[in-house]
């Protein structure tokens, strides 16, 4: 039994298919097909049903699976441990992008003692991240107090969590937005009524930005109870969505560290009821922790206590 027959039998249990597998791998269907003849023939079992179309994890290989990840996890704990700071590995991050978004900076920065590794983020809503953090195909998750709070489908005890801090929303617009262009100047957020704001059209997300849920005309965090707008624009693409905001044709509501972008400005509504923000978190699992990724999590704890 060796770890590349392992890590081959872990993708092929988490792909469709074989040829997906292979795909991901970058090796031929027959390569993989061959090494998971060779890690059954090493536990003399068979771990998957087979059929023209597809294979299936049966009992056996659903209990190889967890031995397989721990394993896999095991490994990689070692390699980086052993290697110290010039280690060569990946800090694997998964969350939506808009939190990727907001803390590659800071996750960059805290990784900036190991030259040698590189920072791998890869973008999904939160639920499906902490599916990846449980697979062993990410080593944390960025998520916000909500999922945390209702503990989904896929926490384990073995997880630990870390607060970065809150995410506020705010109501945005391009340079090139009427309102801002017929606005006076001022030092910070321009202050407009909700009558103003509520003349001009928005762009929306269809789904949640963090857990990917279907909400319509609450998918960005609007009270549209209290004021109702008009979304004239639904992208779900976070790049699309900044371009039409950008271009002025429609307003937003955006946390506000998308105000790093100095193509948009904040528009303080002077006579809004509400507010709406989300404290951000990152998971990792504490029993599988590499030393790096201890450090890790303390640089950022640090960080957060000075912002």
């Amino acid at each position: 039994m060796n770890l590349i027959d392992l890590k081959i039998f872990a993708c092929v249990a988490r792909q469709p298919s074989l040829g997906a597998a292979a795909q991901e791998l970058h090796l031929t269907p027959s390569a993989v097909s061959k090494a998971l003849r060779r890690l059954e023939g090493d536990l003399d079992t068979v771990l998957f049903d087979r059929s023209a179309k597809r294979l299936s994890l049966n009992a056996s290989g659903r209990r190889m699976l967890e031995f397989a990840r721990n394993m896999l996890a095991m490994a990689e704990q070692a390699r980086a441990d052993v290697g110290g700071e010039q280690a060569s590995f990946s800090c694997r991050v998964a969350g939506p992008a808009i939190l990727l978004w907001r803390h590659a900076g800071q996750l960059a920065g805290a990784m900036a003692d190991y030259p040698a590794a590189d920072l791998h983020m890869s973008s999904m809503y939160e639920e499906d991240a902490l599916a990846a953090l449980s697979r062993g195909e990410a080593n944390t998750a960025l998520v916000t107090a909500e999922v945390l709070d209702g503990r989904a489908a896929y926490w384990s005890p073995e997880w630990q969590s870390l607060s970065l801090g809150a995410l506020n929303l705010q109501l945005l617009a391009g340079l090139q937005h009427p309102l801002v262009l017929s606005t006076p100047e001022q030092a910070g957020a321009l202050q407009v009524s909700s009558s103003q704001v509520l003349a001009h059209d928005f762009v929306s997300p269809t789904r949640s930005l963090f857990c990917g849920k279907q909400r319509g005309k609450r998918s960005d965090g609007w009270r549209d109870d209290q004021l109702p707008r008009k979304i004239a624009y639904w992208m779900d693409d976070l790049q699309l969505l900044l371009s039409m905001l950008k271009s002025g044709k429609a307003l937003a509501y955006l946390p506000d560290f998308a105000l790093a972008d100095t193509e948009l400005v904040r528009l303080e509504v002077v006579d809004c009821g509400f507010s709406c923000s989300e404290e951000v978190h990152l998971v990792w699992n504490a029993r599988t922790a590499a030393q790096w990724q201890l450090e890790l999590v303390a640089a950022l704890k640090d960080q957060s206590s000075k912002a």
